[in-house]
């Protein structure tokens, strides 16, 4: 830029930054005051409602009021919100007002516009020149897919086109132009160099200011039922995934809101890492969760659920143990689409017969049988779906608690519990009887005549017996108060003993065959059944058989769904069963679907391919209804690392590197393990001291996380930190931790702590070294006491740096 241009940016920054401090300070008591208004009227409601129910116009007043009062306080803190939320915007924009802008001259106009693009719209005191465009605007679109030249873009009355004479990028500190590049294919690599030369951070960060053209594809994607985002390791998926949430709060501000927005995250370290993203863009966190965290909530207490990690940390380190491979087998089966048919075949046989109950029973009796129920189940209509049959026979069963309740009231265990029962529950008794009286009383008063001498009988015996009247009222009461478990445990199935129909589905191979009418089985099928009875008969279920279960619970019972969320977003997604994207579906029927994930990195038994037109993902909701988006340049590493690691995998060759320069990793060969864990913490030690404070040492499993920290810390390592399954907050510093935790996260240095044949030489285990090694921004070192990995060996030599020690 000549000196000239740059002045000229710069005195239209200040003008821009003192509007915006002008407006600041106009915001600021209005903000305070309404606040103090919202605050005043909360304090004072009751002061200014009087409470009057003597008549019903009285009644009628105070709710009026009530409503009046409530009205005022509602719309206060409404204006305090939009106005607090424009006074944040506005400070969010002070120090860098906007990255971008565009010179776009429409077609027929005689002027080009000149488009500042920012993290939020700023407009001018008319109230209509916009000085800064929100990114999510659709004229901002055009500075991430235009090229200088023929331009347009799509708004909600139609397509507009002209000519985009100019496309300028900015770095903005404090108020100063620190940097700024004329662009002209794709947000300029001046600007992403700069931004990805940075360190790692605790937390993800914002990328609006780089959005590159195939990211701004997923981002504004709004007619896709499922949005699969099929991308390398570090392409900047969850990224976009982020914006495009930010995205749709916006264009659909009216109508979606952040609670209606779920995103299931691999890990609770995870969700932290990501936490801060949409607050920086103005907008509230939707709903994080994971989905073993779903799982827990439905299963409760009833069963010892495995999570996903403790899976793989079986299939990692149990190879010895009986049994591995029908393991391996099952987690396999049961987290396919034929399982899923399975399932539906055995439900359709319980319609006939199998269904299982539990008896209803009360004080050591049994009051209603588990064969009655059946026998009750099998006589409603046989063309009705289970469920409608579970809720008819609900119904029966309340019924019959009802009949059952009065009949307990003249027992003697009843008596037994009125001489325990307090003053108070006497006195609340009283109140009632006396509350009946005058009514009683007021119902005598304005009957005839003639109707008291039809009467007469019933004045003479005594027109109110109090004593007797009270003790069935106190029966009534204790019976009703005994009965409600068995009416709460009524509304919530548990008459039905879904463990025992689960579990009689695998009491043999045969068995299985005729109730599924599955013909083709897994070879250590016999196995597998005697694996989940023995798991069922412990009060637990292994991971891959949490979905199934609940999946034919809600089968019986009914499907729990969810319509009021409208997005679904799923990271990691290759690490889902078609079984689990099924369930999903499900359980929120109105929502579309957006699954980010890497074949490359599916570490789990259950993976499932994103990449093919095949794929179980495109089946959910249709070819013509699905769009499948491939990222393959990676950003997050430098290009020697991702040279390194993209050889890794069969057809890796794709992946692109962005072009930022390093170090080529370094591969270090050790005489013992003691030498290892010196030389490891000397390396650490470097790293710091070259300014590097997000240091990874992965390891394969948990088992060899802890004995590498426990090794590290007598080396006195410094700020090392153990990750584990239950660390909820990513933070800085040198930490320990398996690569299955690591997923999704970045580091400025990695340092691989056994990459030998003997820790990484099973074709299932290449992803875990691949996944491990693409954690690394900056640095990446590979340590072994042995023979290197064969997916390490098969690298060309030119591509890594070697050491002996």
């Amino acid at each position: 830029m000549d000196t000239n241009n740059w002045q000229q940016e710069q005195k239209r920054l200040d003008w821009v930054r003192n509007k915006l401090q002008t407006r600041i300070s106009e915001l600021e008591p209005e903000v305070g005051g309404l606040y103090d208004q919202a605050a005043d009227i909360r304090r004072r409601f009751w002061e200014e409602v009087t409470i009057n129910t003597s008549t019903y116009e009285d009644f009628e007043e105070s709710f009026y009021s009530i409503n009046q009062q409530s009205a005022i306080l509602a719309e206060r803190e409404r204006g305090h919100k939009l106005l607090k939320q424009q006074w944040r915007n506005m400070n969010r924009l002070l120090p860098s007002p906007y990255f971008g802008r565009i010179d776009f001259q429409e077609e027929g106009a005689s002027q080009n516009e000149q488009i500042y693009i920012g993290v939020s719209s700023f407009v001018d005191d008319d109230g209509l020149s916009f000085l800064i465009y929100d990114w999510r605007t659709p004229i901002a679109s055009m500075y991430y897919d235009c090229s200088p030249g023929p331009a347009a873009y799509v708004t909600p009355v139609g397509q507009i086109e002209g000519v985009m004479e100019l496309k300028r990028q900015y770095q903005i500190q404090n108020g100063q132009i620190r940097n700024m590049f004329d662009a002209s294919e794709t947000i300029g690599d001046e600007l992403l160099q700069q931004v990805l030369g940075k360190g790692a951070d605790s937390q993800m960060k914002s990328i609006v200011a780089t959005i590159q053209k195939e990211q701004n594809a997923i981002i504004r994607n709004d007619k896709s039922r499922m949005l699969i985002v099929q991308g390398a390791a570090g392409s900047g998926k969850t990224s976009a995934a982020l914006q495009r949430v930010a995205y749709l709060l916006y264009k659909y501000r009216e109508t979606i809101k952040a609670d209606q927005i779920v995103l299931f995250s691999p890990n609770t370290m995870f969700a932290s890492y990501i936490s801060t993203v949409l607050p920086e863009l103005g907008e509230e966190n939707m709903q994080q969760t994971t989905f073993q965290e779903y799982l827990d909530y439905w299963l409760g207490s009833t069963l010892q659920l495995e999570d996903p990690f403790d899976g793989i940390e079986y299939v990692l380190t149990a190879q010895e143990e009986p049994g591995y491979e029908a393991r391996l087998q099952g987690m396999k089966y049961k987290s396919s689409e034929s399982f899923l048919q399975d399932l539906q075949n055995y439900g359709n046989w319980l319609g006939r017969e199998g269904m299982r109950f539990k008896p209803i029973r009360f004080r050591n009796r049994t009051l209603i049988t588990a064969e009655r129920m059946r026998a009750a189940f099998y006589d409603y209509e046989r063309s009705l779906p289970l469920y409608n049959r579970i809720a008819l026979l609900q119904e029966w069963l309340l019924d019959e608690l009802t009949l059952l309740e009065r009949k307990e009231r003249a027992a003697s265990w009843v008596e037994e519990e009125l001489n325990y029962l307090d003053n108070e529950q006497y006195a609340e008794a009283f109140r009632s009887l006396h509350k009946e009286k005058e009514l009683f009383d007021l119902t005598e008063h304005f009957t005839s005549v003639r109707e008291k001498l039809m009467n007469k009988r019933r004045e003479d015996e005594g027109d109110f017996d109090f004593a007797s009247k009270e003790e069935d009222l106190l029966r009534q009461r204790v019976a009703k108060e005994s009965f409600k478990p068995l009416r709460k445990g009524v509304r919530k199935f548990s008459f039905i003993d879904v463990k025992s129909i689960y579990g009689q589905l695998f009491e043999s191979e045969a068995v299985y065959r005729e109730r599924t009418n599955r013909e083709e089985l897994p070879a250590l099928w016999p196995e597998i059944c005697r694996q989940t009875r023995d798991r069922l008969d412990a009060q637990a279920l292994y991971y891959e058989d949490a979905t199934p279960y609940l999946y034919l619970k809600e089968l019986i019972e009914g499907v729990r769904t969810n319509t009021e969320v409208r997005h679904v977003f799923i990271d990691e997604g290759q690490d889902y069963s078609p079984f689990q994207y099924e369930y999903v579906r499900k359980l929120f029927p109105r929502a579309r679907m957006t699954v980010l994930g890497d074949f490359g990195q599916a570490i789990f038994m259950q993976a499932t391919s994103l990449d093919a037109s095949n794929s179980p993902l495109v089946r959910l909701y249709g070819a013509d209804e699905t769009t499948l988006i491939r990222l393959l340049r990676s950003y997050r590493s430098t290009k020697e690392i991702v040279e390194f690691t993209k050889l890794m995998l069969p057809g890796g060759d794709a992946i692109m590197p962005f072009d930022r320069r390093g170090q080529k990793p370094l591969l270090a060969t050790m005489g013992s393990g003691e030498k290892r864990t010196a030389q490891v913490a000397g390396d650490i030690a470097s790293l710091i001291a070259e300014g590097y404070d997000s240091i990874a040492i992965i390891t394969k499993t948990a088992a060899e996380s802890r004995e590498v920290y426990d090794a590290l810390r007598m080396h006195e390592v410094e700020a090392l930190q153990l990750i584990t399954k239950e660390t909820p907050v990513f933070e800085k510093g040198v930490m320990v931790i398996p690569v299955y935790l690591a997923k999704g996260v970045e580091f400025d240095a990695v340092l691989v702590w056994d990459a030998s044949t003997e820790t990484y030489g099973q074709e299932h285990e290449r992803k875990l070294l691949y996944t491990a090694c693409t954690r690394a921004m900056h640095r990446l070192h590979l340590y072994t006491t042995g023979d290197w990995s064969p997916f390490v060996q098969a690298l060309p030599a030119d591509l890594y740096e070697q050491a002996s020690y």
